[in-house]
């Protein structure tokens, strides 16, 4: 999959289908979208595309409440190109961007830079200022400028219309074993592990700790049976969200203890895949007390694993 960061760097692309939308959480509606184009391409001899931003169109939107991205931009690309893909355009989206008029947008976008020959979007999908345009609007375009227009309709799970907003508030209500059915894959949060108070190791829990990127959507504070990725290999892990209350005042981080493990990691990049939360984060009245829940939340998550 040949990745375009900028308008600058688009140029000679051959004519293709292309799939419209953020894909902020490439879940299974975008996925949906995406395999309908990549279809398309193979059948027609034209080659599969992507156009996205890397920044959240509503983030810029004056007065708007800011958007938590559900996955990082790298995990975005993979997932994408693992869908068959020959084109992502993932540029930024901008002041100008925004304040383009739809037909505008269209030509200049879709018809003179990306040379779109058959054009995907979901049942919502809105483009141009204001997000004026519309499907109507885009099959008039498509017809005025010689493209096709496919509108997929939306991808229903349990009654549930898939949605990114919709697998926000799984997370942030800490069922993050609802995820899967919606993204395909566990939710996770990526970091380097960062020294903490090493108070775990002092009690026999030694953790791998990293920092919440504020840029991120988090579930709430507590416990969570998870997976650790490191170096490409899966370890069974249990993980405290949260700020340590029992023993002062921190930010909100993860800490992470690996079953039977025993590497090094400060200064490394992990991956935390959420199963399920086990229970809220507690204020203890003793160290004591702390670990004592801790060994309890350890069996716990041991017995999910089957360990």
């Amino acid at each position: 999959m040949k990745t375009f960061n900028t308008i600058e760097e688009i140029k000679d692309i051959q004519p293709c289908c292309v799939a419209l939308g953020n894909f902020d959480g490439v879940h299974a509606g975008h996925q949906a979208l995406i395999k309908a184009a990549v279809e398309k391409a193979h059948e027609t001899g034209l080659k599969s595309a992507v156009f996205t931003f890397s920044t959240l169109p509503k983030n810029l939107i004056p007065g708007s409440k800011p958007v938590k991205n559900i996955i990082y931009q790298e995990e975005k690309e993979d997932l994408i190109a693992k869908l068959g893909v020959d084109y992502l355009f993932n540029i930024e989206f901008t002041k100008e961007i925004m304040t383009t008029p739809p037909e505008e947008y269209v030509k200049k976008f879709l018809v003179d830079m990306i040379n779109a020959k058959e054009v995907f979007c979901g049942f919502n999908h809105r483009f141009g200022y204001k997000a004026a345009g519309d499907d109507r609007l885009l099959k008039e375009l498509g017809a005025k400028y010689g493209f096709g227009v496919n509108q997929i309709p939306p991808v229903i799970i349990d009654g549930d219309v898939v949605s990114s907003t919709l697998i926000r508030g799984l997370i942030k209500a800490g069922e993050v074993d609802e995820c899967p059915k919606y993204l395909g894959r566990n939710y996770d949060i990526g970091g380097e592990v960062v020294v903490g108070n090493r108070l775990g190791k002092t009690i026999g829990f030694p953790t791998s700790n990293i920092m919440i990127d504020e840029t991120m959507v988090t579930p709430p504070n507590g416990v969570y049976v998870t997976y650790c990725l490191y170096n490409g290999v899966r370890y069974p892990s249990v993980t405290n969200v949260g700020v340590k209350p029992t023993i002062g005042t921190f930010k909100k981080n993860m800490e992470t203890h690996i079953f039977n493990f025993d590497k090094e990691l400060y200064g490394k990049y992990i991956k935390i895949e959420f199963v399920k939360m086990t229970r809220d984060e507690v204020k203890f009245s003793s160290v004591e007390e702390l670990s004592a829940q801790i060994a309890r939340d350890c069996r716990e998550a041991r017995e999910y694993h089957g360990l």
